[in-house]
Parts: structure tokens; C-alpha cells; sequence
């Protein structure tokens, strides 16, 4: 495999994510596609009302240009390729939907739940059908154990809850400025170096053409964020994320990977689950970042937490997914 596929990937994707956004954020604002902030959120968060949204076309159409170029070049245009792209650009598609609904529309609530599961259940089960016409193997792993579960045609379920439970996990996790980008950078990175160890350059590609259009990103989503990605980007990412663990195979460890985008969720469904039986909350609010805000920390201090607690999973991931 050539590094050089893997660092052009990164750079390509910076440099397209970095160069675009100064002229893509004042269009944004042009048209008036400025984020509503909900009134039950903090209160700190109204003054970001207006800030402009769907930044994820940004990452996105970095993302792709760079993995179809790098791929083209150095001769790794695989299945794989088209997998991972398939589930990026469809679930950006929704998030995109979510949010013009949202922003144009003036429907705060964007898309219904309904309708945005319905549209996740179909992108990934057409990944499925693809998936294992290819012959991609349905047989989940358990790291340092020999134990393999083939679910056979019980996979679909799995990758449906997959594909839909890390998308609206990532999309519940992008709520303070450079929280899902920081996050995102650090999980990209560590599937990068597990792709890498597996020999799996079309893999490795895409994961650093992600790592490079989110690091573009950041530098005008880092607080105090002059775009959001909104729902175009946090769902595609989501979306990604869990494709390039199954890709991988490496499912389970993404749970440890991803563990911020695994708190942040278990932390509404406490959250909800605690209110529903006793009447009573756990948390000041979910999701988690939010609770730590309502303490009174600083909204920068929690996501450099975050992103310290995210950084020591993945590294620890990535040493069990390369030796392990």
C-alpha cells in the first residue's frame, strides 16, 4: 500500500474544506440559512441564532472529491469506495432535507422522526443488499477472543440498528461548537490506522479524506463557530462512521472508539426512560453536553473534554484494533 495515497487523501480534503468555506459561509448567510435555536436549550445558546448551517456540505463535498480522485490515482476505486460513499452522500441527503426543512421551510423540528427513520431504515438496508451481494462477510468479532457470531441473514437487523443508531447518535452529539468535528477527527483517525494494519487502502482513503475535510472544517466551526454543520453533516457522519466499522469489521469496537457519541446517547435514554417511570430527571439536560453547561462549565471546557475522553478511547481502540 502507498502512504503517499493516504496523506494526499488528507490534504486534498483539507484544502478543499478549508479554501471553500470562506466563500460558502457568506452564501449561506445570503440566503438566509441561518440556524434556529431551540428555546428549551441553554440560554447561552440563543446568541448563535442565525449562525449559518448545512457547513456539512462543505465536508462532505471535500470528502468526496478527495476520496474519488486519491482512489482514481493510486488504483483503489473498490466496492468498498462506493459503500462508503453510498452511505455518506444518501444519509447527507436526508440531513440535508432535515435541515432546509428547518431553515427555509421555518419548521425548527425539521423533518418528523418517522419520516427521517424511514429514510435511514432504506439507505441502509440498500447497503446490505449491496454489502453481501459482494460478498462482505455478516460474521461479528469480539476483540482479544476467538469468539465469531455469523448472524447470517440476521445481519440486516444489526446494520440497520448500526447505521441508524450511530447516525442519530453523531446527530445528538452536535450541539456545541467543534464538538462532532474534534470527535469525528479523532474516530476517523483511528479507523485509519486500523485500515492501514488490514491492508485496506480504499478504506484508509476515505477515512483520511474525512479526517482532512473535518480538520478544514474546524477552523470556522471551532468556538465560537462561525457555521454548523447541521444535519447534512452530523447524519453523513454518523452515517460513515458505522459503515467503515463494518467495512473494518470492527463493529464492536466502535463502541469504544465512538464512546462520546455512545454516552451522549445513553444519557438521553436515561434521561427519558427516568422522567417517564418517576417523574424525575437524571441529568440537568440531555444530551450529556449540555448537563455539564447547565454546572457551569464553559462550553469550550466541555468539548476539550469531550474531545481528552474521546482521544484516550480512540487511541485504546486503535492499539486493540492494530494488536488486539
Amino acid at each position: 500500500m502507498s502512504i503517499w495515497a493516504v496523506i494526499f487523501a488528507a490534504v486534498a480534503a483539507f484544502g478543499l474544506s478549508a479554501v471553500s468555506a470562506p466563500f460558502f459561509i457568506p452564501y449561506l448567510r445570503k440566503l438566509k440559512f441561518g440556524q434556529s435555536i431551540r428555546e428549551e436549550g441553554p440560554q447561552s445558546h440563543q446568541k448563535k441564532s442565525g449562525t449559518p448551517t448545512m457547513g456539512g456540505l462543505i465536508i462532505l463535498t471535500s470528502i468526496l472529491i478527495a476520496t474519488i480522485v486519491i482512489s482514481a490515482l493510486f488504483d483503489a476505486l473498490t466496492i468498498t469506495t462506493f459503500l462508503l460513499l453510498f452511505v455518506t452522500i444518501t444519509f447527507g441527503i436526508l440531513g440535508f432535507l432535515d435541515d432546509f426543512i428547518k431553515v427555509v421551510m421555518k419548521r425548527n423540528l425539521g423533518l418528523t422522526s418517522l419520516q427521517k427513520l424511514i429514510g435511514q431504515i432504506f439507505i441502509a438496508l440498500v447497503f446490505y443488499f449491496i454489502f453481501r451481494a459482494n460478498d462482505f462477510s455478516s460474521v461479528i468479532t469480539i476483540p482479544f477472543t476467538e469468539f465469531e457470531l455469523n448472524l447470517g441473514i440476521l445481519y440486516a437487523g444489526f446494520v440497520i440498528f448500526w447505521l441508524v443508531g450511530f447516525s442519530n447518535a453523531v446527530n445528538l452529539t452536535d450541539g456545541l461548537d467543534g464538538l462532532v468535528s474534534g470527535t469525528a477527527v479523532i474516530a476517523f483517525s483511528a479507523f485509519t490506522l486500523i485500515a492501514w494494519q488490514q491492508e485496506q487502502l480504499s478504506l484508509a482513503i476515505f477515512c483520511m479524506a474525512a479526517v482532512g475535510a473535518l480538520l478544514g472544517f474546524l477552523l470556522f466551526n471551532a468556538h465560537p463557530a462561525k457555521v454548523f454543520m447541521g444535519d447534512t453533516g452530523s447524519l453523513a457522519l454518523g452515517g460513515a462512521i458505522a459503515t467503515v466499522s463494518l467495512m473494518a469489521k470492527q463493529e464492536v469496537l466502535l463502541l469504544l472508539i465512538g464512546i462520546v457519541f455512545v454516552l451522549e446517547t445513553l444519557s438521553v435514554m436515561i434521561q427519558v426512560t427516568s422522567f417517564k417511570l418517576t417523574g424525575k430527571r437524571v441529568f440537568k439536560m440531555s444530551p450529556l453536553h449540555h448537563h455539564f453547561e447547565l454546572t457551569g462549565w464553559s462550553e469550550w471546557k466541555v468539548v476539550t473534554v469531550f474531545w481528552s475522553v474521546g482521544l484516550i478511547a480512540g487511541i485504546a481502540g486503535t492499539l486493540i484494533g492494530v494488536f488486539g
